[in-house]
């Protein structure tokens, strides 16, 4: 009943005339967390491969929290309308997402980038999209080699749920649980380096040595989304 609900709300869209070129350059905002196109892995979020005609948290190997999974047995399936009204605003749609994204309010933005969504979206994920990336030259590269200790990430994640729930909810604030190692590892030295600009964080990492960026990796990719 909800997933029908939240159709007819977007039943007066226009999906025809969406330009995937002008939906390519919004989609750089969903590249942090997706990947899409010939061979895209999971990450942070979902790959995006034939997503259209996908039920909502059904992809093999990758955590969805546990409102996406209610979602999907409750008979959501994406297509351009069902991502219409997510887009405009996830937390609403699907209370418990574990995505951050506050939303995009104009229509004709949803639009082009659902355009390019289909347009992307019909490559072949890689054979197994749960594997991870290749190793690449980066700051970073010497702590992606450490196997943190989880326990002592939780002695020192207490810091961290002050903010970001354990549950893995994001009400505000980014859900960090059950992020890929590599992908808490490469943020965190972004706050480190000032690649990524939030000023609390920037204050909270600069002091992170090696061993506790990795054992924090190891202990929020263990936790299980709710």
């Amino acid at each position: 009943m909800f997933v029908t609900a939240t159709v007819a709300l977007a039943a007066g869209s226009s999906f025809a005339d969406g330009d995937p070129g002008k939906g390519e350059a919004l989609y750089r905002s969903c590249k942090a967390c997706h990947q899409i196109g010939a061979g895209a892995l999971n990450g942070v979020g979902p790959h995006l491969d034939a997503l259209f005609g996908r039920t909502a948290g059904s992809l093999d190997g990758f955590r969805y929290s546990s409102a996406m999974r209610e979602m999907g047995a409750d008979g959501l399936v994406w297509d351009e309308r069902t991502l219409d009204a997510y887009l405009e605003k996830p937390q609403t749609m699907i209370p418990g997402t574990r995505m951050s994204f506050r939303g995009m309010p104009d229509p004709e933005a949803r639009t082009r980038l659902i355009a390019y969504l289909k347009q992307a979206s019909a490559a072949e994920p890689a054979a197994d999209p749960t594997t991870a990336e290749a190793p690449r030259p980066e700051m970073a590269a010497a702590v992606l080699e450490i196997e943190g200790d989880p326990d002592y990430g939780e002695y020192l994640a207490s810091e961290c749920v002050t903010c970001h729930q354990p549950s893995g909810r994001a009400e505000g604030i980014p859900s960090i649980v059950g992020w890929p190692k590599d992908a808490f590892i490469r943020a965190l030295f972004e706050y480190k380096t000032n690649v990524r600009s939030h000023q609390v964080m920037r204050m909270v990492t600069t002091n992170l040595g090696n061993e506790e960026v990795a054992a924090l990796a190891a202990y929020f990719e263990q936790l299980e989304p709710q």
